[in-house]
């Protein structure tokens, strides 16, 4: 393999270290090799922390040995201040004789302009080694980017003859149709994005807390779609140990919350409803639910969501076509009767066994 691949694929096995910590930042992997030899490496601090370049730089005891090293990086270096002050500049204080850039940054705060930065102070730059990889590796940031939207996960389990829940059941808490080892994947896979989403039959019915408890991790925003405002303030997902925003209908028959200067609409603890962070949206005929879901969440700097729901939630998705994976469980379960499981077609990108269950993960095409 070339030189500069080897390296680049050293910053991308070790920027998935920031998976599920650096969002809305991208989880950008940064290595320094001086003589063929790796003598620094970072990627992304949690949000708000030292980007990937800084703490690969900070890693060089001896920093005089910079000026003749190469710096490879996944995404191109920043230009702008924001929660921390431009990678771009920091390179170019230690004189940094050449960088390698997998792929360019979409942000139009960025857009080639860190490149342009590092070649007016001298800098050998080499851009586009394993673009195509890099891009996959961003493809959260990308997403959120370019098309104004989070990347949408659609996650189910169904069972051996193609439902997703029964018709009936006795207590409001899920009936497993994967085994344990599935279900801790599933809180794995919270852990990594940003926010999840399910719909009010979902809470009703099992009475989630939408949380990575099998798994250790940052809990994601809950996104909760309740149009009539019918949820119990006792549901779990009212406990105010995360960010919850709930999606309702702009009826005139509703007593409706209070509107924020941010436009939120909040409704306080000692209401009769539940704690959380409150969206108005349209339900009328004419409307597309998801697109206007879509427009929210990009509001709100959220740049990858699981959608947990039920058939309907997902449906929903699915028929507008907004959706970019699909990750479906199948157990061994059979049920007589049942909700069936949502219909779609993508591109089968992997098949593994989880013990009985079976995984598989679907792309949009």
């Amino acid at each position: 393999m070339k030189t500069h691949e080897t390296y680049i694929k050293r910053c991308i096995e070790i920027a998935k270290c920031g998976l599920g910590t650096t969002a809305p930042n991208p989880m950008v992997g940064s290595v320094i090799v001086l003589n063929n030899k790796i003598i620094g490496e970072g990627y992304t601090s949690a949000y708000g922390g030292h980007h990937a370049e800084v703490n690969a730089i900070n890693s060089v005891k001896n920093k005089e040995l910079l000026k003749d090293a190469t710096l490879y990086v996944t995404l191109e270096p920043c230009s702008h201040f924001g929660k921390t002050p431009p990678c771009s500049d920091l390179i170019t204080k230690y004189n940094i004789a050449n960088v390698v850039i997998g792929c360019i940054d979409d942000n139009p705060e960025v857009a080639g302009k860190g490149i342009a930065k590092l070649k007016a102070a001298g800098c050998n730059v080499t851009v586009g080694v394993l673009e195509g990889e890099c891009k996959e590796h961003h493809k959260r940031f990308f997403t959120f980017h370019n098309k104004k939207r989070p990347y949408i996960i659609l996650k189910w389990a169904q069972t051996a003859n193609g439902f997703i829940a029964p018709l009936e059941k006795d207590e409001k808490k899920p009936v497993w149709i994967t085994n344990k080892y599935s279900r801790q994947l599933v809180h794995k896979w919270r852990a990594e994005e940003q926010a999840i989403l399910v719909g009010t039959n979902t809470v009703i019915e099992d009475n989630p807390s939408l949380t990575v408890r099998d798994w250790t991790g940052i809990d994601p925003i809950r996104v909760i779609i309740d149009r009539q405002l019918k949820l119990s303030k006792d549901a779990a997902i009212f406990d105010y140990e995360e960010d919850t925003i709930i999606l309702f209908e702009d009826d005139d028959t509703l007593e409706k919350p209070f509107k924020t200067e941010t436009g939120w609409t909040v409704y306080p603890p000692n209401t009769k409803f539940g704690g959380g962070l409150y969206e108005a949206i349209d339900w009328t005929k004419e409307t597309k639910i998801a697109q206007q879901i879509r427009t929210i969440l990009y509001k709100h700097n959220i740049n990858s969501i699981i959608i947990e729901g039920g058939t309907k939630t997902l449906q929903t998705f699915i028929d507008e076509n907004l959706w970019d994976e699909a990750r479906i469980f199948t157990g061994n379960t059979t049920f007589k009767y049942g909700i069936k499981a949502p219909e779609f077609y993508g591109k089968l990108i992997s098949e593994e066994k989880i013990i009985d269950d079976t995984l598989h993960i679907y792309v949009n095409n």
